[in-house]
């Protein structure tokens, strides 16, 4: 929480005879949970980061107006949903998890080159990102056969394709998220040629990054759903990836045991989702051993 996200308010009137800056330092402290011989002057109300105006709200993340022109802030939820939310329960620090490892992955593919929407992590469970024109496109990217390609094509899951496959999706709950080509894409006027050509540059630059990246931790990258978005910088537009890569939205299986890393431990009734995206963070470095995870009162970042 940052101090601009503090709203201090009595009645409308100006407070008189309690300086701001020793306000917002009790709040903090208050909200931290730490002690504050300050009193607390009567009628006042503390608002932290409620006031903000929701742009978008989605089944695993809510979007907020940002603090500057072209940016938002993208909160995770710690809902777990599949099958178009047919399947919904609460999960205790997933949302937590999924913005530190969704954090690590943009961090990096933002230093080797490949643009993307995010900025920074604003707190455990908030990020600030760059606003784009979501392409209403789920690029998924295949190297091993699971899920649906293995029930379509009858394919034994775990067997490895011949070469990674870029595969489209229509992004419509409504019609539970169709596959489609790039035919229908530049007919119904999603995406013109060029822009599907920079999709899929980006598409197999992503997937020849996590690979790796998850191959030295002991980790198969299996597929992954990828979302891009149209980022308009003056008379300039660029294709950048945008939304979340995180186990939510990536297959990852142990290489040694095969044992699922990702979504798929709750759309199967698994259980144990939020101690395998654990894992998948731990071995990435990104939390330590005895790190908490859950809560719902983020830490601020210092």
């Amino acid at each position: 929480m940052s101090r601009q996200g503090l709203v201090v308010s009595r009645s409308n009137r100006v407070l008189k005879g309690t300086g701001i800056r020793t306000i917002v330092r009790s709040a903090l402290a208050l909200r931290e949970g730490q002690a504050t011989d300050t009193p607390r002057p009567p009628n006042i109300r503390y608002t932290l980061m409620t006031r903000r105006r929701r742009i978008y709200e989605g089944k695993a993340k809510v979007l907020y107006e940002g603090p500057e022109p072209g940016t938002l802030i993208q909160h995770f939820k710690d809902d777990a949903t599949a099958f178009n939310a047919k399947k919904h329960e609460v999960i205790d620090g997933k949302g937590v998890l999924n913005n530190r490892i969704s954090e690590y992955v943009f961090t990096n593919l933002n230093e080797i080159g490949v643009p993307t929407h995010f900025i920074k992590r604003l707190n455990m469970r908030e990020q600030l990102i760059r606003e784009v024109e979501i392409i209403p496109l789920e690029v998924v990217v295949r190297n091993v056969a699971a899920g649906s390609l293995s029930t379509r094509l009858g394919i034994e899951e775990g067997t490895q394709l011949p070469r990674s496959i870029i595969e489209f999706y229509y992004k419509n709950d409504a019609l539970n998220d169709p596959m489609v080509s790039e035919e229908h894409i530049t007919a119904f006027g999603w995406a013109n040629p060029q822009e599907i050509d920079d999709i899929m540059a980006l598409a197999i630059r992503v997937n020849d990054f996590l690979s790796g990246l998850f191959l030295g931790v002991g980790i198969r990258l299996v597929d992954f759903k990828m979302e891009c978005g149209r980022l308009f910088e003056g008379e300039m537009m660029r294709i950048v990836v945008a939304d979340e890569i995180s186990p939510d939205s990536c297959r990852l299986w142990d290489i040694k045991s095969n044992d699922k890393l990702d979504k798929d431990r709750f759309r199967r009734d698994m259980g144990g989702l939020v101690e395998a995206y654990t894992e998948v963070a731990k071995r990435l470095g990104i939390i330590a051993e005895n790190e908490p995870i859950g809560g719902s009162s983020p830490k601020l970042v210092q």
